[in-house]
């Protein structure tokens, strides 16, 4: 509910708030005020009036950004990375290698749209974990990692960005598994970005070779996954 205060919509002196014009195409029912001009009842009924034009204003004026409409973009930058775990101490491997498209909706909910990267793309700064890490992806054989976006769940609305989760699939070492992802979204103009992060187990997607020298080297196989996507006409 959208709190109005009467002060703050009552006319200055010599001047008339922008909302007085809208006033008067209201229509007025019953028989016509009989009052005198400046009397308590007809000066309660003004204030009334304004402030009831003013909430109804306000609250059009403060429509959900997830009940606008979303057009078509294209991914134009973006990171996708992760988060994991290692006997040797944490580390992230990341891409900028970035493909993808938003195909819009009348509505945030309705959006659909996919990002991809080649697997061979994700670096972690160490050649050699490199290299473990696109055999154990098989990247030569399953060479694209894909999140697919089937729907959008907006939550709460923050300034210019609106929390939202993401529901869709990943497709990683040729298995396909449903995912959220849960992050922000920021809705402009000439730009929409999201960022977000969701957990993600590896050996849901078959992935193995984790362990080394009779596992006394491992990785764990939990890991986390983010992205921050830009998206342009």
């Amino acid at each position: 509910m959208i709190a109005c205060r009467a002060a703050a919509i009552w006319p200055s002196r010599g001047r008339k708030p922008a909302v007085w014009s809208a006033i008067h195409q209201f229509p007025r029912f019953g028989p016509p005020r009989t009052e005198p001009p400046g009397s308590p009842r007809r000066i309660v009924g003004m204030i009334t009036t304004r402030v009831l034009v003013s909430c109804s204003l306000l609250a059009v004026l403060s429509a959900p950004l997830h009940a606008q409409a979303v057009p078509d973009r294209l991914l134009v930058t973006g990171t996708l990375a992760f988060d994991g775990e290692a006997t040797l101490g944490d580390f992230t491997g990341t891409t900028t290698t970035v493909a993808g498209r938003l195909i819009g909706a009348e509505g945030l909910s309705a959006v659909r749209g996919y990002v991809t990267a080649p697997a061979r793309s994700l670096v972690t700064g160490n050649g050699r974990r490199d290299k473990d890490m696109y055999k154990s992806l098989e990247a030569d054989q399953f060479p694209q990692i894909r999140y697919d976006v089937v729907g959008v769940r907006a939550g709460q609305i923050d300034g210019d960005s609106t929390a939202v989760t993401l529901r869709g699939r990943f497709t990683i070492h040729g298995v396909a598994r449903d995912a959220e992802i849960p992050g922000w979204a920021w809705l402009g103009q000439d730009v929409t970005r999201f960022r977000g992060a969701t957990p993600l187990n590896l050996t849901d997607y078959k992935i193995g070779g984790l362990s080394k020298l009779l596992g006394t080297l491992k990785m764990h196989e939990e890991i986390v996954v983010r992205m921050d996507l830009t998206f342009k006409p």
